[in-house]
C-alpha cells in the first residue's frame, strides 16, 4: 500500500504493478553516466526502463551461454 493518502489511481497502479511482477531497483552510477544514458535513450526514442531491461537480459543470456 502506498504511503500517505494515495488516490484511487495510485492504488490501482500499485496493485497492477505488483500483480505483473514489477519491482523497483535502485543503484548509484559514477559521474554523469545517468544523465548521458537518459539523453541517449531520448535521442533513440526508447524508454530508459526498456533499454536497461534489454541490456540486463543480454548480459544474463551471455553469462548463461558461456
Amino acid at each position: 500500500m502506498p504511503k500517505g493518502n494515495p488516490n484511487r489511481q495510485t492504488i490501482s497502479t500499485e496493485k497492477y504493478q505488483k500483480k505483473a511482477g514489477y519491482r523497483a531497483k535502485s543503484f548509484k552510477l559514477k559521474g554523469d553516466i545517468g544523465d548521458r544514458f537518459a539523453t541517449a535513450c531520448r535521442v533513440a526514442g526508447v524508454s530508459q526502463s526498456a533499454k536497461i531491461t534489454e541490456l540486463m537480459q543480454e548480459f544474463i543470456d551471455q553469462v548463461h551461454a558461456g
